[in-house]
């Protein structure tokens, strides 16, 4: 319940850039979403049935390896997706307008609705579930390329199936730019920067760290290359906004300080936030 709020924004994203900029530029979609517009086109079927009648085995198949929380939120996420997608933006107006324009409003508002989604340890069902479990599977891959690689098969399905080249092209720039959306969105939840202080007063420095960021601090025994002294390297990792905080103090504090800072993609640990998929529940606390 505390993350419904999320999920409805970002079920109605992806059926707004579904919907209202892909269908209506008549783009390729992908995953199962592509696959039930197909279907649409040669029979009339509704696109949202069919995405929950082809999700029911892919759920039974997968249910194990993602755990029972995670089936029952991306359940709720499907459900909520195809609804929108039957019955409510199609109440919205939709974009007519240039296929790139189209092809790119696509690739931002899906891709962020996916990844608010996906931040929550949930999603929304069919190729997801296949993309989850290759997550889980396979930790070290990133998410946004394992989606990409499947929905380039489908998005090349369809691009035979109705023997418009452009329409491939135009599918995976929506499906690489949704890919770009999700990384940066999960990898920017728990990315930080790394801050190395060259000094000779570490016990100051990690006690005006503690004050001014309410971080922890690794003291590093160095040696000077030139003059051969001994140093000390105060080792830090924070928020962009805790860092720009330290700057600004350290400068005042210790004028003959060095600081070398380095983006960390990824910091894991107590005061970041963490996104797991599948199984493994995230835990999250404040920076």
């Amino acid at each position: 319940l505390r993350d419904m709020p999320q999920l409805i924004v970002g079920s109605f994203l992806i059926a707004v850039g579904s919907y209202n900029f892909a269908i209506a530029a008549e783009l390729p979609l992908t995953g199962f979403t592509g696959i039930a517009y197909l279907l649409n086109l040669f029979t009339g079927f509704p696109i949202g049935w069919a995405i929950v009648l082809m999700n029911i085995p892919v759920a039974i198949l997968c249910v194990r390896k993602l755990g029972r929380g995670f089936f029952i939120r991306s359940m709720v996420c499907m459900l909520m997706t195809s609804l929108m997608l039957d019955y409510v933006v199609p109440l919205l107006p939709v974009y007519d307008g240039d296929r790139l324009l189209a092809a790119l409003a696509t690739g931002v508002v899906a891709g962020a609705g996916y990844a608010m989604i996906y931040v929550r340890n949930s999603s929304t069902g069919g190729v997801d579930f296949l993309t989850m479990a290759a997550k889980a599977h396979w930790p070290y891959i990133a998410l946004g390329r394992i989606s990409f690689t499947l929905d380039a098969a489908v998005i090349l399905v369809i691009g035979i199936v109705l023997r418009d080249m452009d329409a491939v092209i135009y599918g995976f720039v929506v499906s690489y730019l949704m890919s770009i959306v999700i990384d940066r969105t999960i990898f920017g939840l728990n990315a930080g920067k790394l801050a190395l202080i060259v000094t000779d007063r570490g016990r100051e420095t990690c006690d005006l760290i503690e004050a001014t960021c309410h971080r922890g601090s690794t003291i590093l025994r160095a040696q000077g290359g030139y003059r051969q002294e001994e140093r000390q390297v105060v080792m830090c990792a924070c928020s962009t906004k805790q860092m720009v905080q330290l700057q600004t103090v350290l400068k005042e504090a210790d004028p003959e300080s060095f600081m070398i800072i380095i983006e960390s993609n990824e910091v894991h640990g107590a005061g970041f936030r963490t996104v797991s998929f599948g199984e493994t529940e995230r835990s999250t606390q404040d920076k």
